[in-house]
C-alpha cells in the first residue's frame, strides 16, 4: 500500500498497527470485498526473504498470502524457483543493499545457512523490521544474547524456525505432564537419525572455480574465509564448524523443544560431551550429550542426554515387542516417576506406554492456546496480535540449550556452566566458542 495520504510523520507499520485498532470501523468486511477469507490489501505485510532457496523456499511460500515484495539470494541458481515463482519481487544478491534500498519491508524471513543468520536478522531488527529466522536461531551463544535483546528493545515480533512448536502434539505433552500423568520427570532422551550429510572429513585440497551463478564472498559472509568447494554447498555446510551446527543444530530445536517447554527446563548447570573422532574443520560422525538442570518452582532436577549419529538410547521395557520409538526423524523419551511417555520427532504422535497406559489416561483439559500454522502465528503477531508461539524470548535459551552441546564436543570436559553471566566456570578455553571474530566487513 502506498504511504500518500498517510499523516506526515507515520511510516507504514505505524499505519498498520493503528488500522488494527480501528478495523471494525474502517474497513469494509472482508465477505463483502472478495469472500471469506479475504485479506484487504490494507492489511498485508510487505514481507522480504534473505535466502529464498531451500528452505527458504517453502518459508516465503508459507507467507505469501501476504506481500513478497524483495528476495535475496547469493546463488542464483539454488533461488531460481523461488525467484521465478515471485516474478514482481526485487532481486538481490546482497541482504544489506536490500535492506537499505527498499524502505517498504514490514518483516524479514532469514533462511540461511547458520553462520549469517545474527548478522542478517540484526540488521533487519535494528532496522525495525519484524523477523522470522530460522532453527538454531544463531551459530554463537553471545550472538542468541544479542539478538534476543535487540528484537525486545525494537519490539518487533519474532519467530524461530522450530515450526513443531505450533503444533498439537507438543502442546498435549506439556498438559499431559503439567497434569501429572508420568509423575514428576527426572530423566530425559531425546535422539536424531542426523547427520545425513559428510562429517568426520578434513578440509579439501582442491581448488575448483567459483560457479557464476554463486557470490562465494556473500555466502562466506561473517565466516573465515577459505575456498570455494561444493564440499561445503549446498546443504552440506551443516557439518563444517566454520558455517554450521551439525546435528544437534539442525534437529534439536526441533526434538529437545517439548522437554524444554513442558519441564520448564532454562539453563542447565553443566554439559559434557562423548563423540567419534573431533576434528577442527566438521562435526563428529556420532555423538552423545548429557546436560543436568537444576530444580525449577516445584520440579525436581533433571538429567537430559542427547544422541546421534544412530545411537539410540535404552529401548524402554514397556514399549511392546515389534513397536517402533519415536519418528524418521528422531524422537524423546521422558521418564517419570509415574510412567513413561514416547514422542516422535516435532512433538509428533505423543503416547504414554504401555498402550495400555494411553488407553486408560484420562486426558486433562487443553489449556494452551492452539495456533493455525507457525507462520501464521508469527504474521498475526507482526500486525498486532500476540507474541508468536516461538519467539525469542523463548526460542534463544532453547538455542542456547543446543548450542551448548556443540562447545562441549569441542572441549574434552565435564563443562559447569553460569547461564546469567554467560559463562563456564571452570574452563575458559570453553569460554572462547560462546562467540568468534567475525570476517573484516561483518558486524552485529
Amino acid at each position: 500500500m502506498s504511504g500518500k495520504g498517510m499523516k506526515r510523520g507515520m511510516n507504514r507499520r505505524d499505519f498498520l498497527a493503528s488500522t488494527a485498532a480501528v478495523a471494525a470501523f474502517t474497513i469494509v468486511p472482508r465477505h463483502v470485498l472478495g469472500g471469506q477469507g479475504y485479506t484487504p490489501p490494507s492489511e498485508k505485510l510487505n514481507i522480504a526473504a534473505i535466502g529464498a532457496g531451500g528452505r527458504g523456499g517453502g518459508d516465503v511460500g508459507a507467507v505469501d498470502s501476504e506481500n513478497i515484495v524483495a528476495l535475496c539470494d547469493v546463488d542464483d541458481k539454488k533461488a531460481a524457483e523461488t525467484f521465478e515463482h515471485y516474478p514482481k519481487a526485487k532481486k538481490y544478491r546482497d541482504f544489506r543493499k536490500m535492506l537499505e534500498r527498499e524502505k517498504n519491508i514490514d518483516a524479514v524471513i532469514v533462511a540461511t545457512p547458520d553462520h549469517t543468520h545474527a548478522v542478517a536478522s540484526m540488521m533487519a531488527i535494528k532496522m525495525g523490521k519484524h523477523v522470522y529466522c530460522e532453527k538454531p536461531l544463531t551459530y554463537s551463544i553471545y550472538e542468541a544474547r544479542l539478538l534476543t535483546k535487540a528484537a525486545r528493545e525494537a519490539k518487533v515480533a519474532t519467530q524461530m524456525g522450530n515450526q513443531g512448536h505450533s503444533g498439537e502434539g507438543n502442546r498435549l505433552i506439556c498438559e499431559w505432564i503439567w497434569d501429572g500423568a508420568i509423575g514428576p520427570v527426572r530423566e530425559v532422551h531425546a535422539w536424531t537419525d542426523r547427520p545425513i550429510w559428510p562429517q568426520g572429513i578434513d578440509r579439501p585440497k582442491e581448488t575448483p572455480s567459483i560457479p557464476k551463478t554463486l557470490d562465494w564472498d556473500l555466502w562466506l559472509g561473517p565466516a573465515p574465509n577459505r575456498p570455494y568447494n561444493p564440499a561445503y554447498l549446498p546443504f552440506k555446510w551443516r557439518g563444517w564448524w566454520d558455517f554450521g551446527t551439525g546435528a544437534l543444530g539442525d534437529m534439536a530445536c526441533h526434538i529437545i523443544d517439548s522437554p524444554f517447554w513442558a519441564l520448564k527446563l532454562g539453563h542447565p548447570i553443566s554439559v559434557e560431551a562423548s563423540s567419534t573422532k573431533v576434528n577442527s574443520e566438521t562435526y563428529p560422525l556420532a555423538s552423545t550429550v548429557h546436560y543436568r538442570f537444576p530444580a525449577r518452582g516445584g520440579m525436581p532436577p533433571v538429567k537430559m542426554t542427547w544422541y546421534d549419529g544412530g545411537i539410540m538410547p535404552p529401548r524402554p521395557e514397556e514399549l511392546e515387542p515389534g513397536r517402533r520409538m519415536g519418528s524418521d526423524n528422531g524422537g524423546v523419551l521422558f521418564v517419570g516417576e509415574k510412567g513413561k511417555l514416547v514422542c516422535g520427532c516435532y512433538g509428533q504422535s505423543p503416547r504414554l506406554i504401555p498402550e495400555t497406559r494411553m488407553q486408560e489416561f484420562e486426558r486433562p483439559p487443553k489449556t494452551i492456546p492452539r495456533v493455525e500454522g507457525h507462520h501464521k502465528d508469527w504474521v498475526q503477531a507482526c500486525k498486532g496480535g500476540r507474541p508468536a508461539c516461538s519467539n525469542f524470548d523463548y526460542a534463544s535459551p532453547l538455542a542456547e540449550v543446543v548450542l551448548l552441546g556443540n562447545i562441549a564436543l569441542r572441549v574434552h570436559d565435564k563443562l559447569y556452566w553460569d547461564g546469567n553471566n554467560m559463562r563456564f566456570t571452570n574452563n575458559d578455553e570453553a569460554n572462547k566458542y560462546l562467540h568468534r571474530e567475525y570476517r573484516a566487513g561483518w558486524t552485529l
